[in-house]
């Protein structure tokens, strides 16, 4: 990519909106499905609402959002984007279009958003698996790339917000499909996706130590957040579980 690390394209901005009014920024990124491009971001950015307990994200307004601005790459033009709108719900229905978790619905903070509007759109998504022989753990550092309080490099470019694994990836927390990272991440940085980018020499995989010429990268899940305010203790949720929810997407719902 011309020299521009590809995760930091793959992060993309997003604004939520309730028809011309905005509501909140966010991030996102692309996997592919049997049905095509997914978005996937947390559910309380496409809901408006905390996941939690159900509260506005935006009270001043009152409103939830009913569509999506997404900065896409654009084809042809590394480095800068172009400006897509998906609608939230189907035609003249309050149905959603984005779709959730098999088994545990509402629980997790992560939806799949079916995308329809890819006309000059260059689309990079995420290998769920890739980087799978990659071990991880407590104290190795992962990165959170996305766009805290909406900043954004060049036209398109994400931040990279770097920190540790601080609980067992293998453990659930709150008896979800989640773990704990050490991280000074934001607001607007949920829906980033979660990596461990190594760019290059010795990596820790389930073989051993092996030595790399290249940049590998696993991912790891997605953010939603910090566990309270006064924490720079983050959620993350799991590949795991996102590729259950990818996996779960048949042709014939659409």
């Amino acid at each position: 990519m011309n020299q521009i690390t590809e995760e930091s394209l793959m992060s993309l901005f997003i604004r939520m909106y309730y028809n011309d009014i905005p509501l909140s920024t966010g991030t996102a990124f692309i996997v592919s499905s049997c049905i095509g491009p997914l978005l996937i971001t947390n559910r309380h950015n496409v809901t408006g609402k905390n996941n939690e307990d159900n509260t506005l994200l935006s009270p001043e307004t009152g409103a939830v959002p009913n569509r999506i601005e997404i900065y896409h790459n654009r084809i042809n033009s590394i480095g800068s984007h172009i400006i897509k709108y998906e609608k939230l719900y189907l035609e003249d229905d309050f149905t959603p279009r984005w779709i959730e978790h098999p088994t545990y619905g509402h629980k997790v903070d992560f939806v799949a958003l079916p995308l329809t509007e890819l006309s000059n759109v260059a689309v990079y998504p995420y290998s769920l698996e890739e980087g799978s022989n990659i071990k991880v753990g407590v104290t190795d550092s992962v990165s959170v790339v996305g766009f805290p309080f909406g900043i954004q490099v060049g036209s398109n470019a994400a931040v990279w917000a770097t920190g540790t694994v601080a609980s067992e990836p293998q453990l659930n927390y709150k008896e979800l499909p989640l773990f704990l990272i050490d991280c000074r991440s934001r607001q607007g940085q949920s829906g980033s996706p979660v990596i461990a980018y190594r760019s290059s020499g010795d990596v820790n995989t389930t073989e051993g130590l092996d030595f790399y010429t290249e940049p590998v990268k696993k991912f790891i899940g997605i953010y939603s957040g910090r566990i309270n305010k006064e924490s720079d203790l983050g959620l993350v949720w799991k590949a795991s579980a996102i590729i259950e929810l990818v996996n779960s997407i048949k042709k014939h719902i659409f």
